[in-house]
């Protein structure tokens, strides 16, 4: 079963090509954007903490136990040097052992109870995200032990710093891989146009050449100028344009056999019409009347014998192909015939086996192709002589025979007859109005139902059997 073909037309191989590669192309590049920018906000993270952390150190150094209370002497310029190292706002505060404010904002958001110590380093510090003063912020928080003679303990130094620098280093980042990306993309969308381009010249060209052949010209075209997976299309098409020689060589052959042969009978029919307007004699008359009407009737029975055979030739109804019962097309034609044997005296017979013998044919052609055989044994049987219709099966292979008392073909002649006008000296001696058709036909719509024809001498070593075998 055939697949469906599309209803609107496929377009342009090449953008379609294009498009194929490019668009997965750029969704693959977006996701690597997505990734490179996560990774890079990452490892944008991982260097604030560790400067935070740094920072967050340098104010721990600062911390010491005077007089048996916490201090912190951490003066300004250290604050402005941390601020300089950044693009946001520092923050800091110290806690004494106790709990109590040492230095630094004391509003400065404590450390929440579910936050986790960082792993990434050794020191004892908490990273976590807090607003304060109605801006996010970072903070770290480290425990530092203090201890004198006088006490010992643990304070907690906390730095926190805005996020508007890591806001700008993410916004560099990711206008820096987009811009990459992009170039990427371009890049990659310029080779592939000029891949594709390279690639579809062979098939351009193959275009032009058909483009450019003349309407006469029916050569092959040279499948090694394409690529491989194109072959199979350039060797149908030529397959196809062989075909198409043999089609119309045949029409001109057809046609050019047609003409020669009407013309005779349409010459004689001239020249009588022209001696019955010159004869004034009743009697003459007549008899050239009769000789058009035999004429007539030479002709229309060869033009009808043309038109089947070229619809033979050219296959036209091969697709209406259908289960036929053998033996009633054969017994229909032997009921059209029978008048024609009645008048020369002939014994027409039917004769069928037990069953019905069917073949896959068009019903149409098998029946000329019963005719012309059937037509054939009657036209060229002498007055007397018995035709016999039969149809058998052996081994499930339907056989249809036609077999006279005429004076037959001689074993020389038996492929010879089968070529359009040909016929064999018996024949003319029999018939000298024969059209030299028949046997072509029945040839030609024996090959359209992959039967073979066979002629052999009749029973008793005197005239002819047609056999013509089906296939099972």
């Amino acid at each position: 079963m055939n697949a469906a073909l599309p209803e609107a037309p496929l377009g342009s191989l090449r953008s379609q090509l294009l498009r194929w590669l490019l668009i997965p192309l750029a969704v693959l590049v977006l996701i690597d954007a997505v990734s490179v920018y996560n990774n890079a906000l990452e490892a944008a993270d991982q260097a604030y903490d560790r400067s935070l952390l740094a920072s967050t150190r340098a104010l721990a150094e600062r911390v010491s136990i005077v007089d048996g209370r916490v201090v912190a002497d951490v003066p300004y310029v250290a604050l402005d040097s941390f601020e300089t190292d950044t693009l946001g706002r520092i923050y800091y505060k110290v806690t004494g052992v106790h709990g109590e404010h040492v230095s630094g904002y004391d509003d400065l958001p404590p450390l929440p109870r579910n936050a986790t110590r960082s792993d990434a380093y050794p020191a004892l510090v908490y990273f976590y995200h807090a607003t304060y003063r109605s801006e996010p912020v970072r903070i770290a928080a480290l425990y530092q032990p203090v201890y004198d003679d006088s006490m010992r303990g643990i304070a907690m130094i906390q730095v926190g710093e805005t996020l508007e620098g890591r806001h700008e280093l993410s916004r560099k980042i990711l206008i820096d891989t987009l811009a990459r990306q992009a170039v990427l993309v371009l890049a990659a969308a310029a080779l592939a146009w000029v891949a594709v381009r390279l690639v579809l010249r062979p098939l351009m060209q193959l275009k032009s050449d058909v483009e450019s052949r003349a309407p006469t010209d029916l050569s092959d075209f040279n499948a090694d100028l394409v690529h491989k997976e194109v072959r199979p299309l350039v060797v149908a098409m030529n397959g196809y344009m062989a075909r198409l020689q043999t089609l119309i060589a045949g029409q001109r052959r057809f046609i050019a056999d047609a003409s020669h042969q009407l013309r005779t009978p349409l010459t004689v029919l001239k020249t009588q019409a022209e001696l019955a307007l010159r004869s004034d004699d009743p009697k003459a008359m007549r008899e050239i009347v009769e000789s058009i009407a035999r004429t007539t009737d030479s002709t229309v029975h060869l033009a009808n014998r043309l038109l089947t055979l070229a619809r033979a030739e050219h296959g036209a109804a091969v697709a209406d192909m259908q289960r036929v019962s053998l033996a009633e097309v054969a017994r229909q034609v032997g009921l059209e015939l029978a008048q024609l044997a009645v008048r020369k005296d002939i014994d027409l017979s039917f004769h069928a086996d037990d069953g019905d013998v069917q073949v896959n044919a068009n019903p149409l052609l098998l029946h000329e192709l019963v005719s012309n055989l059937v037509d054939n044994a009657i036209r060229y049987t002498p007055p007397g002589g018995k035709v016999m219709l039969r149809i058998t099966q052996d081994d499930g292979e339907p056989r249809l025979e036609v077999e006279d008392s005429g004076p037959g073909i001689v074993q020389s002649e038996r492929e010879r007859v089968f070529a359009p006008f040909y016929r064999a000296a018996s024949a003319q001696e029999a018939n000298v109005h024969g059209s030299g058709l028949g046997l072509t036909i029945v040839r030609d719509i024996a090959a359209m139902h992959k039967a073979s024809v066979q002629l052999e001498e009749g029973t008793g070593g005197s005239g002819l059997k047609a056999q013509i075998r089906f296939p099972r």
